[in-house]
C-alpha cells in the first residue's frame, strides 16, 4: 500500500466513499483502524497495518452494500464482523492462520449443534465438552484457540455448488440476515463479549474486567461464540 494508514482513511473520507451508504461508511472508518490494531498485536512483525486497513475497507464497503437500513439490526456489529472477516481472509490467504483452526471450528460447531438439540437450550461448556468426549479444561483450551477463526463467509458455510453469479446476491442477503439473527440468539455473556469486542473496541483485558473473568477466559468465550454462531448458521445452508 502506497498511502499511510491515516492518509488512506482521510482520502476515503474526503472522497465520499461508496456509492451507497456514504455517511454510514464514513462514520465507521475508525472502526476499521481499531479492528486492525486489535489484530496486529497478535500477528507476526512482517504483517503491516496498512494491508489490514486496505482489506478492512473492502469489508466495510461490502457490509454497507449488504446491510438493510430498515432491518432493525445494529450496523456496527455487522460491519465489525465483515471488516474483521476480510482481514482474517487476507491473513489466511498468506497461510498465517492454521487450517487446523477451521477444522476444529467445524468440529466444535457440530458438537454444539448436537448438544443443543439434545438439551433444548444453549449448551454449557461442560455439555459441549461431554459431546466432544473431552474434559472441561481441554475443551476450554480448544475454544480459546478458535478465537482467531472467521465467521459469516459463504465459502465457510458450504453453499451448494449450483449457486452461480446471478443468484449470489440472494445468498448474500440471506446470509446477512442469518448472521444478525444468530448474534441476537447468543447466550447473554457471549453476546455481550461480542458487542464489547467488535462494536465497542475493548481489548481482552478490559472485557475481562467487565465480565469479571480472566483474559484467557474471554478468549475462550469468544471462540465458543464463534463456534456457536457457526452451528446456528448451518441451518441457513
Amino acid at each position: 500500500m502506497n498511502l499511510s494508514t491515516s492518509a488512506k482513511l482521510s482520502e476515503y473520507g474526503a472522497c465520499g466513499g461508496a456509492s451507497q451508504g456514504d455517511a454510514l461508511v464514513r462514520a465507521h472508518l475508525p472502526l476499521v483502524k481499531r479492528i486492525a490494531q486489535q489484530l496486529l498485536v497478535r500477528l507476526p512483525a512482517h504483517i503491516e497495518m496498512d494491508d489490514l486497513i486496505q482489506v478492512g475497507l473492502i469489508g466495510l464497503l461490502k457490509a454497507s452494500d449488504d446491510h438493510q437500513l430498515d432491518s432493525g439490526a445494529q450496523f456496527s456489529t455487522y460491519a465489525a464482523i465483515r471488516i474483521r472477516g476480510a482481514m482474517l481472509d487476507e491473513l489466511r490467504s498468506r497461510d498465517w492462520l492454521p487450517r487446523s483452526v477451521q477444522r476444529d471450528l467445524g468440529r466444535v460447531a457440530a458438537a454444539i449443534e448436537r448438544a443443543e438439540q439434545r438439551v433444548g437450550r444453549p449448551a454449557t461448556d461442560q455439555e459441549i465438552a461431554d459431546q466432544l468426549d473431552m474434559d472441561l479444561d481441554s475443551y476450554q483450551q480448544l475454544s480459546g484457540e478458535l478465537a482467531c477463526a472467521r465467521i459469516g463467509q459463504l465459502e465457510e458455510l458450504d453453499v451448494p455448488t449450483e449457486v452461480d453469479a446471478t443468484t449470489t446476491s440472494v445468498f448474500d442477503a440471506a446470509q446477512r440476515e442469518a448472521v444478525v439473527e444468530a448474534i441476537e440468539r447468543l447466550p447473554e455473556k457471549e453476546g455481550l463479549m461480542m458487542s464489547l469486542y467488535y462494536t465497542e473496541g475493548l481489548n481482552l483485558k478490559e472485557i475481562g474486567m467487565v465480565l469479571n473473568v480472566s483474559e484467557s477466559r474471554v478468549s475462550q468465550i469468544h471462540g465458543q461464540a464463534v463456534a456457536r454462531l457457526r452451528a446456528k448458521l448451518t441451518d441457513w445452508t
